[in-house]
């Protein structure tokens, strides 16, 4: 979204050794270091980015530090790994072989079972567990970088099957999440999930499997762009590198293994694009180890191709859609330089990233559109929704998580399940990106789950998720002034702002109920604040729920 037509806005002096070059674009801001305001605008901005929404109290827990600390300590979690997923399922009717062996509210991923219904089950518990992850999240970009590896190296719950696999998968991806980038590559390569989604496990010497060799560079390292690329024929040879691994669901730690019988030992020669490099065939057991390293030793060696790859998948992701000539110049090949000088490793380019002139450039704020996950669970963590959280009330807290996810996924965006190999077409697709998540279906659906969460919520079990519209206010500096609880309101919600015109009309229309002082709202809520008895709840309550509301229904909010 170009927002150039109607923001203007100063930008802070860069260094003259880091001077942008002049090129025509969006913006022409570079990655020297951010020195302008550190206000809750741009935390919130950072917050929205980087984590799913800007609750209250990381706004006001940020506040404290410099920009420096903020960023260095969102790319630095402390906090432990999320627990497993439990067992929120019937784990007997309709199984050939019920896991007895796991009880109810007890974690299954160290459980072998192999019964297509039970995996059915453990599936959706992967997934419910997933955007209870998400809802959870510790102040960290963790989460976030999760679900960015996850579109990337995509895979789909139904084809990998085995959710054993898929819970290993993604514990992969968080637990490498920061790391290092050729490491991660590798790691996944020999993931058992990804063996069995591109059919690495029947890749084998008398039937060379083509389908993770493609994607290996097609996908995960190289992208389409260039020009010169990889061939057919390199695909081929990597696919004959890549035979012989198998996987294996019959013991609980589900590891991928080699078997030299099924390994292509031939040598394997590439084209001019790889120098005409060859990799020589080996017999025995580290064979498979030793020909990948040759192979991925091959790919980044293409390391400019490589990191401007890679930098334009971060950048899309978490800065903005267009790389224009003046993006691709100040930001991209600065950006894929660092990854090549820090030997892959992910996080020295997301702190300069995170960290620069152009990540807070007031027309890269509000300039992306909330993908359905972003929009549900933001929503939820914004608003201070209370989820079940005692242990009993496991299955409770499982429910709630799978209506968040069933509400992201009829938006299309099924946590666990892109469409395809390529990920979500919104981060791709040229050339509307993330414009493709928002049409006539998907917005009113938005609205509508707005529209429960701050009305009747959600109920289950005689268990409600909801919006608690007063609770949420009490948290706010001076509630009791509207014009202050207006303004503080609006810097969360929303990274365009909006005019003093609106502000103004909608104070009148739902904190005066129409009147001209603002006297009617702070007695109102000092009345209860002072008595808060039920009916003067419901005053302060009805008047804060329109504005929510309304709020939530305008188009600025499908923004980040």
């Amino acid at each position: 979204m170009d927002r150039r037509a109607f923001l203007t806005a100063k930008k802070s002096k860069q260094p003259a050794s880091v001077k942008p070059l002049p090129l025509e674009g969006r913006t022409s801001t570079g990655l020297a270091v951010y020195t302008g305001a550190w206000t809750k605008s741009e935390i919130t901005h950072l917050l929205k980015r980087t984590m799913f929404g800007a609750r209250i109290d990381d706004i006001n827990y940020f506040a404290a530090k410099t920009m420096g600390e903020a960023v260095d300590e969102l790319l630095n979690p402390v906090a432990a790994l999320p627990n497993p997923p439990l067992k929120d399922y019937d784990g007997v009717t309709g199984a050939a072989t019920p896991d007895n062996d796991v009880a109810n509210g007890a974690t299954w991923i160290n459980s072998v079972n192999n019964d297509g219904t039970i995996q059915s089950r453990r599936r959706a518990s992967f997934k419910k567990w997933w955007m209870g992850c998400l809802l959870q999240q510790d102040r960290s970009i963790r989460e976030k970088m999760t679900l960015f590896w996850h579109n990337h190296f995509a895979t789909e719950t139904v084809d990998v099957s085995n959710a054993n696999l898929l819970y290993k998968h993604a514990n992969l991806l968080r637990t490498k999440a920061l790391g290092n980038f050729k490491q991660l590559v590798r790691d996944i390569t020999l993931d058992p999930a990804m063996l069995v989604y591109l059919n690495g496990r029947s890749n084998t010497a008398t039937a060379p499997d083509e389908n993770y060799a493609r994607e290996l560079q097609e996908l995960f390292t190289l992208g389409k762009e260039n020009n010169p690329n990889y061939t057919e024929a390199d695909v081929k040879a990597a696919a004959k590198i890549l035979t012989g691994w198998r996987v294996d669901t019959t013991v609980n730690t589900f590891p991928s293994y080699f078997t030299s019988s099924r390994h292509d030992a031939t040598t394997k020669t590439f084209s001019s694009f790889y120098n005409n490099t060859t990799v020589t065939g080996r017999t025995g057991t580290t064979a498979g180890d030793l020909e990948l390293d040759d192979l991925l030793n091959m790919i980044f060696a293409k390391n400019v191709e490589v990191s401007r790859f890679m930098a334009k998948k971060l950048y899309r992701f978490f800065v903005h859609y267009d790389i224009d000539a003046a993006a691709d110049a100040n930001v991209i090949e600065p950006l894929a330089l660092i990854l090549r000088t820090n030997n892959w490793d992910i996080k020295p380019a997301l702190t300069t990233l995170f960290k620069s002139e152009h990540f807070f450039d007031v027309l890269n704020r509000g300039a992306m559109i909330k993908s359905p996950i972003d929009h549900a669970v933001a929503l939820c963590r914004e608003w201070e929704v209370v989820f079940p959280t005692a242990a009993a009330e496991y299955a409770d807290t499982y429910g709630m998580w799978n209506y968040i996810m069933s509400v992201a996924a009829n938006n299309q965006q099924s946590i666990g399940d892109p469409p395809n190999v390529a990920g979500w077409p919104a981060y791709y697709q040229v050339p509307q990106y993330y414009e493709l998540w928002v049409n006539t279906d998907t917005l009113p659906k938005r609205n509508q789950f707005s529209d429960l969460m701050i009305g009747n919520g959600y109920t289950r079990n005689g268990k409600k998720i909801v919006i608690d519209a007063v609770a949420f206010t009490k948290k706010l500096s001076n509630p009791g002034d509207p014009n202050e609880l207006i303004n503080e309101l609006f810097e969360i919600l929303f990274q365009i702002p909006l005019s003093q015109q609106v502000k103004d009309q909608l104070k009148k229309d739902f904190l005066l109920t129409g009147q001209d002082s603002d006297y009617y709202w702070t007695n109102a809520w000092n009345i209860y604040i002072a008595s808060p008895v039920t009916a003067n709840y419901n005053v302060v309550n009805t008047r804060l729920r329109g504005l929510f509301k309304y709020c939530m229904n305008l188009a600025e909010y499908q923004l980040a």
